[in-house]
């Protein structure tokens, strides 16, 4: 009889190791396994957006790129099989912060990112700083 409480404890803590997943607890291949998966799904985004796999790297640095890769080439595979053409993205890709950096007003990236760098926003050219004052 002895036996019995023995297998109930046992059984009892296994039950409670098994709850550690209801938890949010993940263990160390469940973890792999999902940055695995985003991975492929970040490749295969970026193949369905007609993305270069080297701009789907860059874009995304922290992930995984043979998990990138591998998705990239599972969506490209599907599409030559089924004859899909790709989306192309809707949105651009975000201003660059570098200008801001050196100085330049909001204004001003504004007037470059139309083609214009000698023009403010309120429609004055921009001093030229170089030029000296008068």
């Amino acid at each position: 009889m002895r036996r019995a409480p023995l297998a109930l404890a046992t059984l009892a803590s296994l039950a409670l190791l098994a709850g550690c997943d209801l938890l949010g607890i993940e263990g160390a291949s469940a973890l792999a396994e999902r940055r695995a998966a985003e991975g492929k799904a970040i490749g295969a985004a970026c193949r369905n957006a007609a993305r270069a796999i080297e701009d789907c790297y860059t874009l995304n640095k922290k992930s995984d790129k043979a998990a990138i890769y591998a998705g990239w080439r599972e969506m490209d595979d599907y599409m030559r099989e089924n004859k899909l053409e790709p989306v192309p993205p809707q949105l651009g890709p975000e201003p660059a912060r570098t200008a801001k950096a050196d100085g330049e007003s909001a204004d001003e990236q504004v007037a470059a990112a139309d083609g214009k760098p000698d023009a403010k926003a309120d429609g004055k050219p921009a001093r030229n700083k170089k030029a000296g004052a008068h």
